[in-house]
C-alpha cells in the first residue's frame, strides 16, 4: 500500500513538471508515436517474465521498443484519484442537488453525447457548470465511475435508472452490461415487462431474447400478473406467433379466456377479434363442443360462438386446414425407444436435430420390440411390443409414459390385449393403438387411450387383420397401411371415421408390404420400405388424401423393413431396420421438394423395430436464470474508489448484482470471474465482517439450506460458487480463501450445535476440508 502511495505521488510530480513544458510535450509525443510506428515493422516480438505485463519488441538495430500493457488501466486510476480530489477538473455536472466535478476530455472520450456537447460549438462548449436533466443522480456517479474506470456494477435497483441514463449518455459498455444483467433476470413472472423496457430503449437484442424467453415459457407465463396487464393488441401479436412453445393449442385460447375474464366487461367485446389469433382449427371437435355449450364468456359473445361453430363444421367435415402448425422455438429432439439386435432393447435416446448428437435417456422399464410410440400433452409413450430377451419371450400389453422434465417413467393403463408389431398414432388428444398380435394370434381390432382419464376404449375393429401395421393422422382421419394378416403382405389402406365409428377403403399400395415406416407430412402420407414376403423394399410411395391416388418416389439408398420413420422440418427421417442381412444404424433424410433422399446422421448402433416421435422441448419455471447464480466479479477495490460511486440509492450487496469490468482498449464488455486474484477474498472478507457484528452469535443456522433466513445466504452461497470456480493451480489463493471461510463459519456456528465440516459440505467439504487444512 505505502509503495502504491509512493507511485502516485510520484506520478503527480511528474505530471507537474511535464506541465509547463505543453509545447515540448506534444512534440515528444508525436515524435515518439512516428519513430515506434516506423521501428515496429518487421520485428520480433518477445515476453519477458520480469516485465510483468510488458512487451518488449526487439529490432533489427538492436533496439528495443515496449508496450506497457497495464499502462492505460493506471493512467485511468490517476485520473480517477484526481477527480475525487477535484484536481484539474473543468466541467461540473449538476444533477438535480448534487454536483459532479470531472473532465471534459474523459467525458467525450467516453459518451458520443458529451463529445458533441463540448465539441459541437454549443454553448456548452465554453460553461464549466452544466446542468443535466432525465437522469438521477445514481445512475450518474455509476456512469461516471464506470468511465474513469471501465467497471460498473449492476444491481435490481439500478438497472432501470442505469439503463435510461446509459441510453442517454450512448455509453455502449454500460448498455451491454445492463442487457447481460436482465437477460440472466428473465424470469416468467417478469420476461413481458424486460421485453417492454427494452424496446423502449432500444435495445434490440435484449428485446428478441426477452421475446424468445416469452414464447419458450408462454405456459408459465400466461398465469403471471404482467400477461393479464397486456392489452389487446399487444395479447394478439403475442399469440399469433409460429413459435409459441405450447402442447396443445387449447393452452393458448384458456389463456385468452383468463386474460378476458380479468376484466370481463370491458374486455369480452374484443374477444372476437383476439379469437381469430388463436389456430381454433386445431382444437378439437368434443373441446369446441363443450365450449360453445358451457362457457359462460362465449354467451355474451354471440359472434365468439358462430366462429366456433363454423370451425367445428369443418372438423367434423374433415376440410384441410389452411392454418399453419406452430413451430416452437425450442430444441428439437427424435426419440427412439427400444428395438432389437440379437435380443430386444431397452433403449431409450434422443437426437438433438439442431445440435446433430444423440444423448441416452433413463431405459424403459421392460426391453422391448416391435413397439409403438407417440408424443402427446409434452409426454412420451411407449406401447405395447415384444420382450425377446433370454429366458424370456413375451407380447405386451403394457404401455408406459416418459416425461422429459422429469426424466422419469410411469406406468399406464394397459391395452385391452398384448400387440406386437403395433401401429401407434395420435388424434383429437387421444392415442390409437392399431392392430399387432399376441403370439399366433393376429388383431383387427382397435382401441384408444385416454390420458385424462387413465382408460383405453375399444372402437369398431379393421376389415383386416394387420401385424407391421403402418399408421398416419390427416385431417383427422386415421390410415392403416399394409400389414400381414398371417398368410398375405397386405396392399390394402383403410380409413378411420370418428364421428360415425367406421371404416373406409381408400385406393391400395401399389405393392403390398409390412414393416414400412410410415408417416404424414402435409397432405401426403409417405410408405418407406418393408418386407414384401420376399425381400426388403427400397421403394417408396406417396399417398394423396386429397386426389386417392398413390405416387411412387425417390427410393432410399438402402433397402430395409422394420425402420421407424418420423417428420420434423418438413423432412422425412428413416431410420434403423432390418436389410435382410443385418441390422442398420443408417438414416436417411428425404427432402420432399426435391424429391431427394441424404445420408444423416447414423443410431449409436444397428436396430430393427424400434419406434420414434419427435419432441419439442416443454417449457418449465427451472429453466429460467436469476442473477444470484452470478458469484461474485472480480475487483481489487473494497469499495468503490469515487464517492460518486456509493450506492445513493440505498442499495447493498445483498441485492442480486452483477459486476462488469469493461476493457477499455477493445470496448468489450466481459463479465470477469477473478479467478486468480486474492483481493477478492480480502472485499468478501471485509464484507463477512461487518455482516457479522450485525448478527447476534446465536443466529439461528441450522444447514446450508437454511441460510436463507438471514442476510449472510448471499454472501455464503457467491463464496462456494467462486470458491469452486477458482483456479485450483494456485495454492496460495485457495488456501486464503479455505481461511476465510473459517473465520466466518467459527461466527455463525456459536451457540449452534455445529462442526464446520456439517456446513461444508459436498464437493467443496473434500476440496477444502480433506485436501486443504487450515494454517
Amino acid at each position: 500500500m505505502l509503495y502504491n502511495h509512493y507511485n502516485y505521488i510520484l506520478n503527480l510530480c511528474v505530471f507537474f513538471i511535464c506541465e509547463d513544458k505543453s509545447e515540448y510535450s506534444a512534440a515528444a509525443e508525436r515524435d515518439a508515436a512516428d519513430d515506434y510506428n516506423e521501428n515496429s515493422m518487421g520485428t520480433n516480438t518477445f515476453s519477458y517474465d520480469s516485465f510483468g505485463d510488458q512487451q518488449a519488441t526487439k529490432e533489427d538495430t538492436g533496439d528495443m521498443s515496449f508496450c506497457m500493457s497495464n499502462y492505460p488501466k493506471d493512467a485511468m486510476k490517476m485520473m480517477s484519484m484526481m477527480r475525487s480530489h477535484h484536481m484539474l477538473t473543468d466541467v461540473v455536472l449538476e444533477v438535480q442537488k448534487e454536483l459532479f466535478h470531472a473532465h471534459k476530455v474523459i467525458l467525450s472520450a467516453a459518451s458520443p453525447y458529451f463529445k458533441a456537447m463540448f465539441t459541437g460549438g454549443l454553448k456548452e462548449c465554453e460553461m464549466s457548470r452544466v446542468k443535466l436533466e432525465g437522469v438521477c443522480p445514481s445512475a450518474m456517479g455509476r456512469i461516471l465511475y464506470f468511465m474513469y474506470s471501465g467497471r460498473i456494477r449492476v444491481t435490481e435497483l439500478s438497472v432501470c435508472q442505469l439503463l435510461p441514463a446509459a441510453t442517454m449518455f450512448q455509453v455502449t459498455n454500460v448498455i451491454d452490461a445492463c442487457c447481460a444483467f436482465l437477460e440472466r433476470q428473465l424470469d416468467p413472472t417478469n420476461a413481458i415487462g424486460i421485453a417492454n423496457f427494452a424496446e423502449q430503449h432500444g435495445c434490440t437484442d435484449l428485446k428478441q431474447k426477452g421475446n424468445q424467453f416469452i414464447e419458450r415459457h408462454f405456459t408459465q407465463i400466461c398465469q403471471e400478473e404482467e400477461f393479464l396487464q397486456l392489452t389487446a393488441i399487444q395479447l394478439i401479436q403475442l399469440i399469433r406467433k409460429d413459435e409459441l412453445n405450447v402442447q396443445e393449442e387449447r393452452e393458448v385460447y384458456n389463456a385468452v379466456l383468463k386474460w378476458v375474464r380479468y376484466d370481463e366487461d370491458s374486455r369480452y367485446p374484443k374477444m372476437e377479434h383476439i379469437l381469430y389469433a388463436v389456430r381454433c382449427q386445431f382444437l378439437t371437435p368434443n373441446f369446441l363442443k363443450e365450449q360453445m355449450s358451457n362457457c359462460e364468456v362465449l354467451k355474451k359473445a354471440p359472434a365468439c360462438r358462430e366462429y366456433l361453430a363454423r370451425i367445428f363444421k369443418d372438423l367434423t367435415l374433415h376440410k384441410k386446414s389452411v392454418v399453419k402448425v406452430r413451430t416452437p422455438n425450442t430444441p428439437r429432439m427424435i426419440f427412439i425407444s427400444g428395438g432389437y439386435f440379437l435380443h430386444s432393447l431397452d433403449l431409450l435416446e434422443g437426437y438433438n436435430v439442431d445440435e446433430k448428437t444423440w444423448t441416452t435417456l433413463p431405459r424403459l422399464r421392460v426391453p422391448r420390440s416391435g413397439l409403438g410410440a407417440a408424443f402427446l400433452k409434452g409426454t412420451f409413450y411407449a406401447v405395447g411390443g415384444r420382450n425377446n430377451s433370454p429366458g424370456s419371450s413375451y407380447d405386451s400389453d403394457w404401455v408406459d409414459k416418459y416425461n422429459p422434465i422429469t426424466e422419469q417413467w410411469r406406468p399406464c393403463a394397459p391395452m385391452s390385449v398384448p400387440r406386437n408389431r403395433v401401429g401407434v398414432a395420435v388424434m383429437d388428444e387421444f392415442l390409437y393403438a392399431v392392430g399387432g398380435s399376441a403370439g399366433s394370434e393376429y388383431h383387427n381390432t382397435v382401441e384408444y387411450y385416454d390420458p385424462e382419464e387413465d382408460r383405453w376404449t375399444l372402437i369398431q375393429p379393421m376389415h383386416s387383420k394387420r401385424l407391421g401395421v403402418g399408421v398416419a393422422v390427416v385431417n383427422r382421419l386415421l390410415y392403416v397401411i399394409g400389414g400381414f394378416d398371417g398368410r398375405d403382405r397386405l396392399a390394402s389402406v383403410e380409413c378411420y371415421h370418428p364421428e360415425n365409428n367406421e371404416w373406409s377403403m381408400v385406393a391400395p399400395l401399389n405393392v403390398g408390404r409390412s414393416g414400412s415406416g410410415v408417416a404424414a407430412l402435409n397432405q401426403y402420407i409417405f410408405v418407406v420400405g418393408g418386407f414384401d414376403g420376399t425381400r426388403q423394399l427400397a421403394s417408396v410411395e406417396r399417398y394423396d388424401t386429397e386426389n386417392n391416388v398413390w405416387t411412387m418416389v425417390a427410393p432410399i439408398k438402402v433397402p430395409r423393413s422394420a425402420l421407424s420413420l418420423t417428420v420434423l422440418d418438413e423432412k422425412l427421417y428413416a431410420m434403423g431396420g432390418f436389410d435382410g442381412h443385418n441390422f442398420v444404424a443408417i438414416v436417411e433424410v428425404y427432402d420432399s421438394k426435391l424429391n431427394k433422399w441424404e445420408e444423416g446422421t447414423p443410431l449409436t448402433s444397428g436396430r430393427s423395430g424400434h419406434a420414434s416421435a419427435v419432441i419439442y422441448q416443454p417449457s418449465c419455471a427451472s429453466t429460467s436464470v436469476n442473477g444470484t447464480d452470478m458469484p461474485f466479479a472480480n475487483s481489487q477495490d473494497p469499495s468503490p474508489s469515487s464517492p460518486d460511486e456509493q450506492m445513493q440509492d440505498g442499495s447493498s450487496l445483498s441485492e442480486n448484482s452483477m459486476d462488469v469490468e469493461s476493457s477499455a482498449s477493445s470496448g468489450s464488455t466481459s463479465q470477469t470471474y477473478g479467478r486468480q486474484n486474492s483481493c477478492v477474498f480480502q472485499r468478501l472478507f471485509g464484507f463477512l465482517s461487518s455482516l457479522n457484528a450485525c448478527h447476534p452469535p446465536d443466529t439461528p443456522i441450522n444447514t446450508i439450506s437454511n441460510i436463507s433466513n438471514i442476510q449472510s445466504e448471499l454472501y455464503l452461497v457467491n463464496i462456494f460458487k467462486f470458491l469452486w470456480t477458482t483456479d485450483l493451480s494456485n495454492f496460495a489463493i485457495v488456501k486464503f480463501g479455505h481461511n476465510v471461510l473459517m473465520k466466518f463459519l467459527c461466527k455463525v456456528k456459536k451457540k449452534n450445535d455445529l462442526t464446520t465440516s456439517s456446513l461444508l459440505s459436498g464437493p467443496v467439504n473434500t476440496l477444502f476440508i480433506n485436501d486443504i487444512q487450515p494454517s
